[in-house]
């Protein structure tokens, strides 16, 4: 019948020795000494070339995505219908970064596969030698996985070519009235504590309260050594589970809040025409005696290709409100052109903050149990008064 190839260690050898001579008397010493050498070589090879990925499950279903998009640009380009000559240029563009991932988890995946026939291959052989050789081809295709594997993490290490780049931040309220605003206006002032740790500057463009202490809108500017880099994964839906201060009945309420990081687009070249340009100047709304009412010193912006409006009135001064909205425009025309590379959607936007719902959340913090919980990497921490004070 064969020693058992998952035998814990070499010292339970005697003792199946033992069972296979004593047994069956009539076994020769020499086939005694065949079974046990197929058994050890066997359970050598399983022990010693035991491979395990790092790659978790959840990430595999990005690489799937990769591999789509590849396909879909190369059946793009065959066709080449109804395409600019620029966005054909971008097309190719990702094209070239994307040849060497695809061709990557192509190998990851061919290799696991004959990992897996060689592992299968070693445990039911019989043959010690057929064992070594099954061993000696489990090398090199461990190898390979490894040498796969590394240029996966690699692609998805490389620096975003803005992450050197200042920040747009925009903050809004979304699904919970006027607890969504009070938690977006708490949000940013932890985000602010953030930026003063990090030496950065940050300029607000624009800052509109609502009645109760909370706000409709936040948008600021972030200045600073890498400031896209470190910010750009706080875009997204933020939830809100606590008891709110008017609650009497001690009910915990679910608000949200989108957050989106723009990287600003200095030294970057845009093609933006005058004549592409709507630009209106009306009366302030809002707190700040007559000045507001009587000086047409708020700016409106609208970018006509792309309906994209940018409205100002922090600033007493037209044409300080004129420059930030121009940077606010222009920041948000370049993660236009830069989701477009990606296929993603037309609104840079909107592709953070989905509708705000939300189901749509990145991360969920919660008051009673003091937990924070990040759902895109499904992890989970304590102290949300530490988080919020810096």
């Amino acid at each position: 019948n064969g020693v058992n190839s998952g035998s814990a260690s070499r010292k339970m050898f005697p003792r199946v020795a033992r069972r296979l001579c004593v047994t069956k008397r009539t076994l020769r010493s020499k086939l005694c000494v065949n079974r046990l050498s197929v058994a050890w070589t066997r359970h050598y090879a399983a022990q010693a070339h035991e491979y395990k990925s790092k790659i978790p499950p959840k990430f595999r279903e990005i690489l799937q995505e990769r591999v789509k998009r590849h396909e879909s640009i190369q059946d793009q380009l065959e066709k080449g219908a109804n395409m600019t000559p620029k966005e054909a240029q971008l097309l190719t563009k990702e094209l070239g970064q994307l040849n060497e991932l695809v061709e990557a988890i192509k190998v990851w995946e061919d290799k696991r596969a004959e990992y897996e026939e060689l592992k299968a291959m070693i445990k039911a052989s019989s043959e010690p030698e057929m064992i070594n050789m099954a061993q000696e081809d489990l090398k090199q295709v461990i190898s390979s996985l490894q040498d796969a594997e590394t240029t996966i993490a690699e692609y998805f290490a490389k620096p975003d070519s803005a992450d050197a780049a200042a920040a747009i931040m925009e903050i809004r309220p979304a699904a919970g009235g006027l607890e969504a605003g009070l938690f977006a206006a708490e949000m940013f002032e932890a985000y602010q504590r953030y930026a003063k740790e990090k030496s950065w500057q940050v300029e607000i463009m624009n800052y509109s309260n609502s009645d109760v202490g909370g706000v409709k809108e936040i948008i600021a500017s972030i200045s600073g050594k890498n400031v896209f880099k470190y910010f750009k994964f706080e875009s997204g839906v933020h939830r809100v589970q606590r008891v709110p201060e008017t609650e009497t009945a001690g009910r915990v309420h679910t608000s949200t809040m989108t957050v989106a990081i723009l990287p600003e687009a200095e030294n970057v070249e845009l093609d933006l025409k005058q004549s592409d340009l709507k630009i209106e100047a009306y009366r302030a709304g809002g707190a700040g005696g007559q000045h507001v009412n009587k000086t047409e010193s708020a700016i409106r912006i609208t970018h006509l290709p792309t309906g994209i409006t940018v409205a100002i009135q922090e600033d007493r001064s037209q044409h300080r409100n004129k420059d930030r909205a121009m940077k606010i425009l222009k920041a948000r025309l370049w993660e236009l052109e830069r989701i477009k590379v990606q296929q993603q959607r037309s609104s840079a936007r909107k592709s953070q903050t989905g509708t705000g719902e939300r189901h749509e959340r990145i991360r969920t913090y919660n008051y009673p149990q003091d937990r924070i919980t990040d759902h895109r990497v499904n992890e989970t921490w304590h102290g949300i008064e530490d988080l919020m004070t810096g």
